[in-house]
């Protein structure tokens, strides 16, 4: 009985549903495979009929794709979905090309991103217009396999491709060293003279070690040049195996006629490119252990407190605990943890005290003590004490899920200077073959012998590198930005190191930034009310804000019952205002009391001594806050600010890189001055709010400045966003990783101008590389094309180019 040539099911002749396809007459059980033929066939998909393998003739199950390992990655992007997937098969930049344009012509699909030094892909789209089936269907129609991002999987892929590449390597070496022992015996004979039936021998063992160097260990290869040919696509695979296969044939074919052979020439190209691409994935390897090692921080269980009452906590020395995958852990949940133990999620201790190492997350080596309602970390180490928390964010909410992320966008976010080597790649495979073919019949046109074009042609094949092109600039990024998160400073992508490089000014904050963003109150008082009546209006006020002033004054004020109040209103930068007792109410500094709470100004209203205590405070840099109710002013508050012991440091460390600071604040001029004097800086401007603060960096880019703003990341936010580069100073908070460039994990200012450092150095490394890769085939594919180049020497030219940009990118980190 025939067969049907979609499910293989035998059926009865009379049966068939025949058709004509491409010239082909074939055969179905049914229209339903008739159909689904025609189907694959016209998306370009006929390669499945090639590759499968232990298929089971009949009807296939009703879900004919698994997506569940792909949809835990799918997450919201607005009204879009975006996921992200590993590319199998990606040889070189031509690929990470070719994947992008196929998927940004697919209708529905708005971004696609593929990372060429993880071999990660970003894609988004619209579901109203396409699948995520049709996605995956999309990538695998060009011949790659599109496989789930699963952190720990991927780890584990990564090194299982390592070992894999090692054998093929070590195989590829094996026989290749054996062949060069009968190839120098072939040269001797050539001068000196050689048997027949010996050169024949010699010729067949030649053939023999050659064969599973290309077909072993060089199979990847092929297997890819083979893809890309079926589906009319060109990558750097193609080129290889093409002069590879060029050499091999031609040597078979001279074999049989008893001519020279060119088999050594065969071997030692795969030999030196699986050396090149073995040493290439180990660099990488290297450059992304950082981020490998966050992914591998977060245990897998958690030691679940079950409470019923979790406010009780008398209950918790008796309730039952249990281990339970994180995956049933959600916030609210109470988890405990040992000395010793990785903390799993985020969360809020509610019992006992220990210290954490947190040097993962923020680069901090010095343990952090943890004490009742103090926060701790997901991935970080508990050292000493046993102690039960509460869950407050899980999954991707956590800082280090949201730390990996960061990472990975600025690892896939492309550098300006990156478009133009982008634009060159996805038509340097086809030029390199249309050159060789040149070179081949323009060697041939002038009496050349075949072995000499078709060894040129071969060399022009093989020396071409856009591999060099490609890794330019990912690898280089790939490298600062591990660099740079292992000493607690997220960058958050090629164009942000690119824009880094070229900062000639330094805006700095001064409260959270300059300061400790610490402020405690040191002295009040009252005027006209006492000073304890002074104390509970300001708390009153200030028991809704988020201003680091307004915490002092809370902390200041613990067990004072405050006042109800009606209409809070918080104006960022300048103060609150609230209803107090039926009487309107400010608090803020001196400009924004003069104006909306006052009928005149403030310094009449105070005592000399009063004067005198402000003016004193002011030059040793505190900050005055002043109280007025019912357009009276009713009292000032002191808060001092401490300095950050490393502010004049970091201040010398941007001098010393010829970069202009200035300093801006909403504080008063003479608070101001004093703090920019004792740190060595001498442009200061005062009494602006955030959008002012936006505003003049917005005057200095107008003058011609490149300008950085690091600022707490909330008060800040305008600022950072005009800025050219944003540097937010504090651990990962939620509006510091959304409006920054760079987020600052750990308090400390020295890491601004290091993280300058960092982006200068990697830009540098970026240029650099990008013009060896531009010279170098600049200049050897005219040198192959004359003939002076034997193909040996043009793989190891070839594979020691992609390494000179391995190698320089190395320098991408400062110390």
């Amino acid at each position: 009985m025939p067969v049907c040539d979609h499910c293989l099911l035998e059926f009865p002749e009379r049966e068939a549903v025949p058709d004509e396809i491409s010239g082909q007459r074939k055969g179905f059980c049914c229209h339903a495979c008739n159909g689904i033929y025609r189907l694959i066939r016209n998306e370009g998909l006929e390669e499945f009929y090639a590759r499968r393998k232990e298929w089971t003739p009949g009807p296939s199950e009703d879900r004919p794709v698994d997506l569940s390992a792909f949809t835990g990655n799918l997450r919201p992007a607005g009204t879009e979905i975006e996921t992200d997937v590993v590319i199998d098969g990606i040889r070189c930049a031509s690929c990470v090309w070719l994947n992008e344009k196929i998927l940004l012509r697919t209708k529905g699909i708005t971004h696609a991103m593929v990372n060429y030094a993880t071999h990660r892909a970003r894609i988004r789209w619209n579901p109203k217009e396409i699948d995520l089936a049709d996605v995956l269907a999309r990538i695998r129609s060009i011949g790659y396999a599109p496989k789930p991002f699963l952190p720990r999987a991927w780890v584990d892929e990564q090194k299982r491709q390592s070992r894999d590449l090692l054998v093929r390597f070590g195989t590829a070496a094996f026989f290749s060293m054996q062949l060069m022992l009968f190839s120098i015996a072939l040269y001797a004979g050539y001068f000196q003279g050689i048997d027949e039936k010996i050169k024949f021998v010699f010729h067949l063992i030649s053939f023999a070690l050659t064969t599973p160097v290309l077909f072993y260990s060089g199979w990847s290869i092929m297997a890819a040049s083979l893809r890309g040919l079926r589906n009319l696509t060109f990558n750097m695979d193609v080129l290889i195996a093409a002069g590879a296969l060029s050499a091999y044939g031609y040597s078979i074919y001279a074999m049989l006629i008893n001519s020279e052979v060119y088999f050594d020439t065969a071997a030692m190209i795969v030999t030196l490119i699986l050396l090149g691409r073995y040493i290439e994935a180990g660099a990488k390897g290297r450059a992304s252990a950082a981020i490998t090692r966050l992914m591998q921080l977060s245990p897998r269980e958690a030691r679940k407190v079950h409470i019923t009452e979790v406010d009780v906590i008398s209950q918790l020395n008796n309730a039952e605990r249990s281990m339970v995958p994180l995956s049933q852990l959600g916030p609210g949940d109470l988890v405990e943890v040992i000395p010793g133990e990785r903390i799993p999620l985020d969360g809020e201790v509610i019992f006992g005290a220990s210290e954490t190492d947190e040097s993962m997350l923020t680069g901090e080596s010095r343990p952090s003590a943890k004490t009742v309602g103090n926060p701790v970390f997901g991935g970080t180490i508990n050292l000493y004490g046993s102690f039960i928390f509460r869950i407050t964010k899980a999954g991707k909410e956590t800082v280090l899920a949201r730390i990996i992320q960061a990472v990975e966008d600025a690892q896939a976010r492309r550098a300006p200077i990156q478009s133009v080597a982008d634009r060159v790649v996805g038509y340097f495979v086809p030029a390199v073959l249309l050159i060789a073919m040149v070179t081949f019949l323009g060697w041939l046109y002038h009496g050349a012998p075949v072995s000499r074009a078709i060894m040129n042609a071969v060399s022009v094949m093989v020396i071409a590198c856009p591999c060099a092109l490609g890794l330019a600039t990912p690898l280089a990024i790939l490298i600062g930005t591990s660099h740079a998160a292992s000493r607690g400073i997220l960058i958050k992508g090629g164009d942000v190191i690119e824009k880094a490089g070229r900062v000639d000014q330094v805006v700095l904050d001064k409260t959270g930034t300059v300061t400790e963003g610490r402020p405690v109150l040191v002295r009040f008082a009252g005027i006209g009310i006492s000073d304890d009546e002074a104390l509970k209006v300001a708390l009153s006020l200030e028991q809704r804000s988020e201003h680091s002033l307004g915490r002092a004054i809370i902390e200041a004020a613990k067990g004072v019952d405050p006042y109800e109040v009606r209409d809070f209103e918080a104006i960022p930068g300048k103060g609150v205002k609230a209803t107090v007792k039926g009487e309107q109410a400010f608090i803020g500094n001196r400009k924004f009391v003069e104006s909306e709470g006052l009928s005149g100004k403030i310094p009449p209203l105070l005592s000399e001594d009063q004067i005198r205590t402000i003016e004193e405070n002011e030059q040793s840099g505190s900050t005055i806050v002043y109280l007025s109710r019912n357009n009276a002013l009713q009292g000032f508050f002191i808060v001092s600010d401490p300095i950050r012991k490393e502010a004049s440091e970091a201040v010398r460390q941007f001098k010393k890189q010829g970069l202009s600071v200035i300093m801006m604040t909403g504080d008063n001029i003479n608070t101001a001055l004093a703090v920019a004097q004792r740190i060595g800086i001498d442009q200061v401007t005062a009494h602006v709010s955030p959008i002012e603060k936006a505003a003049e960096v917005g005057k200095l880019q107008d003058g011609g400045s490149t300008v950085m703003m690091a600022g707490d990341g909330i008060n800040d936010a305008p600022a950072l966003v005009q800025a050219n580069v944003g540097a937010a100073m504090g651990r990962a908070t939620d509006i510091a990783l959304e409006s920054a460039d760079m987020v600052i994990m750990r308090p400390d200012l020295r890491l601004v101008p290091l993280a300058l450092a960092l982006s200068r150095k990697t830009f540098t490394v970026i240029r650099q590389n990008i013009f060896w890769a531009f010279f170098y085939n600049l200049i050897v594919i005219p040198l192959a094309i004359a003939g002076v180049l034997h193909p040996i020497v043009a793989a190891g030219a070839m594979a020691f180019s992609s390494l000179s940009v391995v190698g320089n990118s190395l320098r991408a980190r400062v110390s």
